[in-house]
Order: structure tokens, then sequence, then C-alpha cells
């Protein structure tokens, strides 16, 4: 079974559309990116999967029910962390626990205060005193605590600092290693690069890509420094098709790589070379141009 799967779903307000025939799934156990700029409709998307929106055509459901009439059995198979938290300025994250706890009908306490110790948080603090990256771990560990079924992010390291981002990705694929699954919704492509198996690109409300993220890897481009033996060899050297000239400095000369590793390594092995570093693929730098790219032709639509 699908954890998410939407068909064609579109939300309007008026005469503009928040999303436009979004279709996607998501497969149990996954852990999937949603990406794109700020108002591309990411958040919309989040809120009709949660049934705070009806949409105006097209169908979401989640593990096989329906995201607005079965709403209420979906949530308690659902985390989720909104991009605006907000809580009570009297709560703590320990009666936060007890709160959810009788919603629920499940002791979170124990998880709860064991993942509030790997973030490093109060549990007694109420939240007018802590820090925005301490009210948003709050909202992490609720969403977690109860070990959900599908897990909903949106922006969800927002106000963390590095070191908890990392223990926030542990316990995401902690999660997907058990079969659990996470929508992990966001504008910046490398904070998904090391996390996701897949991703998809929204723009303007519809989906615009929707690869593997290896697959999406092989065509990122790779910056390349060559060292020649000679200064006028870097000079003069021609650069091959699969490759763009950024600049000629001394005897290095730096490339954008568009092709292979191996169409690289062939063509310089025959040239008098000290040194070659190629760089990791740019998913970002392929991000940029993607949406460049979709912005131009979305213009040059009559």
């Amino acid at each position: 079974m699908l954890a998410i799967e939407t068909r064609e779903l579109t939300k309007g307000y008026g005469s503009r559309r928040g999303v436009d025939q979004v279709t996607l799934s998501v497969g149990a156990g996954e852990i999937f990116g949603f990406l794109g700029p700020n108002g591309a409709g990411k958040s919309t998307t989040i809120r009709l999967l949660l049934g705070f929106l009806k949409a105006s055509s097209g169908k979401a459901e989640i593990f096989g029910q329906d995201c607005w009439t079965d709403t209420a059995t979906i949530k308690h198979d659902v985390g989720y962390v909104a991009g605006d938290v907000r809580l009570y300025p009297w709560l703590t994250a320990r009666r936060a626990f007890q709160i959810v706890s009788e919603i629920r009908g499940q002791n979170i306490q124990p998880n709860g205060l064991q993942l509030a110790e790997r973030f490093q948080l109060e549990p007694d603090l109420p939240v007018r005193k802590m820090s925005r990256g301490n009210r948003q771990k709050v909202a992490l560990v609720l969403a977690l605590a109860h070990r959900p079924r599908l897990v909903i992010l949106d922006e969800p390291t927002s106000g963390l600092d590095p070191l908890m981002q990392d223990t926030l990705a542990d316990c995401l694929r902690e999660l997907a290693d058990d079969g659990h699954t996470v929508f992990f919704s966001s504008h910046t492509l490398n904070e998904v690069e090391s996390l996701c198996d897949r991703v998809a690109v929204v723009k303007g409300g519809r989906i615009v890509a929707d690869e593997i993220l290896a697959t999406m890897k092989s065509r990122a481009p790779r910056a390349v420094t060559i060292t020649f033996a000679a200064e006028e060899i870097a000079a003069s050297v021609e650069v091959p098709e699969f490759a763009t000239l950024l600049r000629r400095l001394g005897n290095d000369i730096q490339l954008q790589l568009t092709g292979s590793a191996a169409d690289l390594t062939r063509w310089a092995s025959a040239l008098p070379i000290t040194d070659i570093s190629i760089g990791q693929p740019n998913l970002e730098t392929l991000f940029r141009e993607f949406y460049e790219t979709t912005v131009q032709l979305v213009e040059q639509q009559p």
C-alpha cells in the first residue's frame, strides 16, 4: 500500500490556484523530499493531505483513505510539524506529552522524554523561555514521540543548528528503516540531499519533476580544477563539449562538468596534466538552473 497518493489534486482560490493537478505517489518506508521555493504550493499540498483544506478537484489518499472524509482516522497514524510552529507560552515539553497522551489514548511520555534528551531539550522549561530552535524541537519531538506510520514535516529544520539537524536526520532514518514513511518539505535541495530517497520539485503549484535522487545527481554539474605542466598549455587547451570553461588561472583551468567523470578522465589522460580535482555533484546548481528554465518557459506562454 502507498503511504501517500494524489491524483490531479487541485486547490483554487478564486482565479488563483494554490496547487494545480498535483499527482504524487509515496511508498511505505520512503523518505520523500518535496522541494520548491517559498510560495510554490508545498504547504497547501500538505494542508490538503492533512484535511485542513478541501480540494477543489482531484484526489488525495493516505494509506488508502481519503484525506478529507477520513481525516480523523488518518491523523492517528500521522505526525506533523507545521512550517510556522506556534505553542502556548505556558507549555512545557513534559506537559505537552501528558496532553498529547490523553488526546491519542497512548502514553507517549517515555519515548517523548528519550527524544527530548536526544534533542537536548529541557522537559520542564516553559515555551516563553525557549529560543526559536528549542520551540522547534518541542514540535518535532511531539510529532515523533508516538512513532507514527507517516511523518509530514514542513520546513522542519528552521531554527535548528547543524548538530540538531543531524539528530533529526538520524531519527528519520531510524523510522524509515522500521518501515515508517517521511514526507519532508523544504525550499533547499542540499537540506535533503543526504536524507531523501526520492525528490519531487514543485513550482507555481505544479509538479515539474519527480525523480530518484541518484538519477538527479547523475545530471548535476561538478566543479573541476585541472593543473597543467605549464601555464601556456593551460592558456591554449581546448575545453571539451561536455564541460564549460569557468576561468583560466596560471597553470590551472576551472571547469563545470556536465558530462561524466569517465569522459573527463579519458580526455585529460592525453594531456600533460599534473593534477585533477573533481567535486561532488552540485545539486543546488541543478536546482537553480532548473527553476530559471521553468520560469522562462512560464513567462513565454501566451
